[in-house]
């Protein structure tokens, strides 16, 4: 009985470490990819301008803090797996890796975890979620604002890739600097179909994070077209940190009495 009792543990632990193993050769060779693409010229500059991809690439984990009305959520997000977890007082939900989860036991949060578990995140990180994998960079018509004109850079994605890969992104930057002053943004999340209505977003108030520079804020403004008008609303970003390390697995994991969310 001992002796099948120790094979029956060994081949458990066996198993246990099988899976960690893979694992973790799955997110070393996603960091293969990201380190060995190829970017062009003035998207690598933006880049540079805000501290390097490849400094960038050597980080693993990010957390910031986001206040949402009476709450304020702390973020928390593996770089490579894209896992994530939002944690407020009364309320949690997240991305284990493969199903978005909430624990809402109060009916806190008023928002659809499905779409909110990754969305500040992409704001917060950028410019550099802008080097994932499918993207597709190419030239677009400057920005002209206060008598500055940005020059851009239109990101659109391969099929298949993220959940509205129909999404295009503009990123316009100071021409002297190259840092990243203007996202504009289409949206097409449940509708399929793609617009031409693009929002903007000025990213000018920057932080210091360890050697890279982060939006401590963003402000939405009004718009006709290309023609930006009024401030609209600020979000804010707080006490961002970066990490060298992966969280455990069981950090993403669904949590006792949580369920699993579904795309509305």
């Amino acid at each position: 009985m001992r002796i099948t009792f120790l094979i029956a543990v060994l081949l458990f632990t066996s198993c246990k470490q099988t899976v960690k193993n893979q694992n973790v050769e799955k997110e070393k060779a996603v960091e293969k990819v990201v380190e060995s693409k190829k970017y062009p010229e003035t998207i690598t500059k933006v880049f540079q301008a805000h501290g390097g991809l490849d400094s960038w690439n050597s980080y693993k984990t990010m957390e910031f803090k986001f206040p949402v009305k009476e709450f304020e959520e702390t973020h928390t997000i593996g770089l490579y797996s894209r896992k994530d977890k939002v944690e407020a007082t009364n309320y949690s939900y997240g991305f284990d890796g493969e199903n978005v989860w909430e624990l809402d036991k109060e009916d806190a949060f008023k928002g659809d975890a499905f779409f909110y578990h990754n969305l500040y995140f992409y704001f917060g990180a950028m410019p550099f979620v802008l080097a994932d994998s499918g993207i597709v960079y190419s030239d677009t018509e400057a920005l002209e604002y206060d008598g500055v004109s940005y020059p851009g850079i239109k990101i659109s994605y391969n099929d298949g890739v993220g959940t509205s890969p129909k999404d295009n992104y503009y990123l316009h930057y100071n021409p002297e600097t190259y840092n990243m002053e203007w996202l504009g943004y289409t949206f097409t999340y449940n509708t399929g179909k793609v617009s031409d209505n693009v929002k903007w977003i000025r990213y000018n108030d920057w932080t210091k994070v360890n050697e890279f520079l982060l939006p401590k804020s963003i402000t939405w403004f009004d718009y006709e077209g290309r023609t930006i008008k009024e401030p609209k609303n600020t979000i804010y970003f707080k006490d961002a940190q970066l990490h060298k390390h992966n969280m455990p697995n069981n950090f993403y994991a669904i949590p006792e009495g949580g369920n699993i969310v579904t795309r509305k």
